[in-house]
């Protein structure tokens, strides 16, 4: 399971060196280095090992073609994606438009999200945990859930 939060670099050339911690995980647990990297809304990047992101696809597949939220979900997670390897260094290039909207440059976090991990540049993370504490309400969807 990918969990934590680990400091990053996005270098000039847009690339993402993914933290070592996580590298480790990812390579025994999602082997062959490719990832499928995308957003819903343009503030953070999600990066998903190929073989969770088909899982996905999958199930998206299966709904009917003119679901509206299955085509909100695809423009979005297209707009923003893109399918990418990561080289020997532990590199992934964060797709452009993505880069640009969630001002992804220098210093980032990267998070694990058990299945996948979700980059934020740090300033803006700070400011979207200030802007959505965690509320009783959280607290009692996540006892209903039994956690």
């Amino acid at each position: 399971m990918l969990r934590g939060n680990y400091t990053a670099r996005v270098d000039e050339k847009g690339r993402l060196k993914v933290p070592t911690e996580f590298r480790a995980v990812l390579d025994l647990n999602f082997p062959g280095g490719q990832f499928y990297i995308t957003s819903l809304d343009g503030q953070c990047a999600r990066i998903y090992p190929m073989s969770e992101w088909k899982k996905i696809e999958e199930k998206l597949a299966a709904l009917p073609s003119m679901n509206p939220v299955r085509e909100k979900l695809l423009r979005r997670s297209n707009y923003y994606g893109q399918v990418v390897d990561m080289d020997g260094q532990g590199r992934v290039l964060m797709p452009a438009v993505l880069r640009e909207a969630a001002e992804m440059k220098g210093s980032v976090a990267v998070m694990g999200y058990l299945r996948y991990l979700e980059v934020w540049n740090q300033e803006r993370l700070v400011a979207d945990m200030q802007a959505k504490p965690f509320t009783d309400e959280d607290q009692q969807a996540l006892s209903d859930l039994g956690i």
